[in-house]
């Protein structure tokens, strides 16, 4: 694999658009409810505990957090949606540095959207879905918490959520546990092939 992982640094948050990191390299967005597991797949990803900080409260991220990853891309951590403990007008905030975040014309090169294996998709999730296919968004499918479940009932979950979702047939789908490290190295391997697919040509000629 190209891209070390390990060599990820904080680069910095952004409360709204203006703030965000000049567009000079392949954007990774992190989508998904607050609950999700968002901070704990970053850490997982990079291979350190303390690279995101993952909150005992759902909904305590409220800006756009970077990270660049090997100096080859970004990785942005999206504030998660519902669940959120705090007051109206602060997640009125927050989603609409979201919504902002979408349609500001950033080149967002991949989003990988998280849903927890264990529950039913959101309105949300359904609505993002809806969302970045009429956008032609391109986008993976990441099930979290997948060491509380056997590989045939993850299977048995992912075809009910394909009823509920609209995700294409041939849409990459991941399954992780970012607490057993379980499914890291696919979606690792899968993100750099999706980014720098030249690369992956001439490392095979």
């Amino acid at each position: 694999m190209g891209i070390s992982f390990r060599k990820t640094v904080f680069w910095g948050v952004a409360s709204d658009i203006s703030s965000c990191p000049a567009s000079d390299r392949p954007e990774v967005v992190l989508s998904g409810k607050s609950n999700v597991g968002k901070s704990s797949l970053v850490n997982a990803l990079v291979d350190n505990k303390k690279m995101a900080r993952v909150s005992a409260t759902p909904g305590k991220t409220r800006l756009v957090v970077y990270f660049n990853v090997d100096d080859a891309f970004y990785l942005a951590d999206l504030p998660g949606y519902g669940f959120a403990k705090a007051p109206k007008d602060v997640k009125e905030k927050f989603s609409k540095l979201c919504d902002q975040y979408f349609v500001s014309g950033r080149k967002i090169s991949l989003v990988l959207h998280l849903m927890d294996i264990r529950h039913d998709p959101s309105k949300e999730d359904i609505r993002m879905l809806e969302y970045m296919n009429h956008a032609e968004i391109p986008y993976f499918l990441v099930f979290t918490k997948c060491d509380k479940m056997s590989r045939a009932q993850m299977n048995r979950k992912i075809v009910e959520f394909g009823k509920i979702l609209d995700f294409h047939d041939d849409a990459r789908i991941y399954a992780v546990s970012a607490e057993k490290k379980v499914g890291l190295d696919d979606l690792r391997k899968g993100i750099e092939e999706f980014l720098f697919p030249d690369a992956e040509q001439t490392a095979c000629e």
